[in-house]
């Protein structure tokens, strides 16, 4: 009898965790097919995926505290709609795939625009224009492209700077040892690796390198190389359904342009480096 009672006990539980798994598994499947905005609006916060260690973007001060060009900014949009930010932390590689599961409602992180992306996703206006660019010692003699000929290559999986080595091969790809560039989950590893002489060149985002080598004890030992890959754009990915969720971003960044938001973040965080064609018009 008492068995009986066990397997009852353990059928129930065993029929509550899947029906649960299911029930999670239908609502992100949802989140990716209709407009969330009213679902955001409600809730109070929407969740932004980030990669943590994208200086100057979003990344963790030494007292764990999140901070960042994109954190300021995203604060300040959401600020106008009353809802605040919760930034979660996810795999860069993965970025999509959260975004797809419903884990996460928007990208915002230096999220540069490719075709590739945008198959995937909805992108907000462009905030910030970039170019990717190689950093190297300027001990290692390396001025242009050209001087990285089976010189070890090293950039961040998932990157932009990634794609455009995968993407226009004759540029890096034919050139540098392996024909293969070396791999890192953040950039601080690869700038670790840099100043090691484990890698003889770093593709890496401009406002990443301006940001980086400005804060270095001997900036002058730095240099940076054109790589002579398409300029970037940066903006919001979101998922295809999330219309509203879109136009709104949209408006803020407009709103934040002719208030002077927008100018007083580009300055705390790029000095007059920055590019913002939301500054243009």
């Amino acid at each position: 009898m008492k068995c009986k009672r066990l397997t009852a006990l353990f059928a129930t539980i065993f029929f509550t965790l899947t029906l649960s798994a299911c029930s999670g598994i239908s609502v992100n499947r949802q989140a990716n097919k209709v407009d969330n905005w009213t679902h955001i609006k409600d809730r109070g916060y929407v969740v932004v995926g980030v990669d943590d260690t994208f200086v100057p973007m979003d990344f963790q001060q030494k007292d764990g505290k999140l901070v960042g060009y994109d954190v300021d900014l995203a604060n300040a949009v959401f600020k106008l709609y009353g809802i605040k930010v919760s930034f979660q932390t996810i795999d860069w590689s993965m970025n999509t795939t959260e975004l797809r599961n419903g884990t996460i409602d928007v990208i915002w992180n230096g999220f540069s625009k490719t075709p590739a992306r945008e198959a995937k996703v909805n992108f907000s206006k462009t905030y910030l224009d970039t170019t990717q660019v190689i950093v190297a010692l300027k001990k290692n003699h390396i001025n242009s492209v050209k001087d990285m000929q089976n010189k070890a290559l090293g950039t961040q999986s998932g990157s932009s700077g990634y794609n455009d080595i995968i993407d226009y091969p004759k540029v890096l790809a034919n050139r540098i040892k392996d024909h293969y560039p070396i791999l890192y989950d953040s950039f601080t590893n690869a700038f670790i690796d840099l100043n090691a002489g484990r890698i003889d060149g770093l593709l890496i985002d401009s406002s990443y390198a301006n940001y980086y080598i400005s804060r270095q004890k001997h900036p002058e030992r730095f240099t940076e190389i054109d790589s002579s890959f398409p300029k970037e754009q940066f903006g919001v990915g979101m998922r295809k359904s999330d219309i509203t969720l879109q136009r709104k971003i949209d408006h803020g960044l407009d709103i934040l342009a002719k208030n002077g938001t927008l100018n007083r973040i580009n300055l705390k965080w790029f000095g007059d480096k920055a590019q913002s064609p939301l500054l243009k018009k």
